[in-house]
């Protein structure tokens, strides 16, 4: 059985990271998971390398902090029940390389942030720290920019209704892990689950309908039948480039997440990631939950 018990939401105070913070809320009261709310500190010294203000540094340093666990605060008041307490923290340092040090060290099973924060990047990127967290991390990452519509619902006890998730594969082993995911999300919300593949050629010697049918039956044979009792599951094949067919089948569905899994961390991997996983997450309209095969060695 899948267990998240351990969520990590990194925020920066924008929009876009208070929005993930939503939704790790929201995902840590189904699971019934710790939640921890991180906001890291750039060192000045990254920008203004001088020596000699060690005692204003320390000053700066020391205000700056009071100031951060200040809005984390009013963040958490502002954006879940009176009463809920995640586990706030500060942190200093290079910020994605703070993220990924805190989420090994906690043994995180989920990162929620957003993909666009402070640097105010634009459509076609999907922001520096954001990105490297997602090449990095052992364990899945839910990427979250502004949906073109929302599955939080402001003042509620559980804001989140996920209604309908979209699953990804190219039946690798990395999207068998994917799939452990979407199902337990399914179940925690009881959504309907599209299980999609794209063709980007249909063999030579097959016809499309033969190919598809094919295709679907691969797609259902992992489902166990006792999952079709309490969720509706279709499966869906289509031709042309995956991140365009994921897009647009996210768009036209109205998903709310979008479940994909990638291979890993070498070379070979990232040009994967650049090419798919990451034009899904800029160009989709919705969150991404990102699967990294290292996840199944997670504790």
């Amino acid at each position: 059985m899948l267990k998240i018990e351990r969520i990590l939401c990194p925020v920066d105070f924008s929009e876009f990271s208070t929005k993930a913070y939503q939704y790790a809320y929201s995902l840590s009261q189904h699971y019934e998971a710790k939640l921890f709310v991180e906001h890291v500190i750039e060192p000045l010294a990254v920008t203004f390398p001088y020596d000699g203000f060690t005692e204003v540094l320390d000053r700066i340093y020391k205000d700056l902090g009071s100031a951060a666990r200040h809005r984390l605060q009013e963040l958490v008041e502002n954006h879940g029940p009176k009463g809920f307490q995640p586990e706030m923290i500060v942190h200093w340092g290079l910020i994605a390389n703070a993220i990924l040090l805190f989420a090994e060290q906690k043994a995180a099973d989920l990162i929620v942030m957003g993909t666009h924060g402070r640097q105010g990047l634009d459509r076609l990127t999907v922001g520096s720290v954001t990105e490297k967290v997602l090449r990095k991390s052992r364990c899945p990452v839910l990427a979250v920019r502004k949906p073109a519509h929302d599955f939080v619902q402001p003042g509620q006890d559980s804001p989140v209704a996920l209604r309908k998730i979209l699953f990804c594969t190219d039946f690798s082993e990395n999207s068998d892990l994917a799939l452990d995911y979407a199902l337990s999300l399914a179940a925690e919300y009881s959504s309907e689950l599209t299980l999609l593949h794209v063709m980007e050629d249909v063999p030579a010697s097959s016809d499309v309908t033969t190919a598809t049918a094919d295709l679907v039956r691969r797609l259902d044979e992992p489902i166990p039948p006792e999952v079709r009792k309490w969720c509706t599951i279709r499966s869906a094949v289509r031709i042309g480039k995956p991140y365009q067919q994921i897009v647009q089948m996210a768009m036209e569905g109205q998903i709310d997440v979008v479940v994909i899994g990638v291979r890993g961390r070498n070379a070979l991997d990232l040009a994967v990631f650049g090419s798919t996983t990451q034009r899904v997450i800029q160009l989709g309209t919705c969150p991404v939950l990102v699967v990294p095969i290292s996840a199944r060695s997670q504790p």
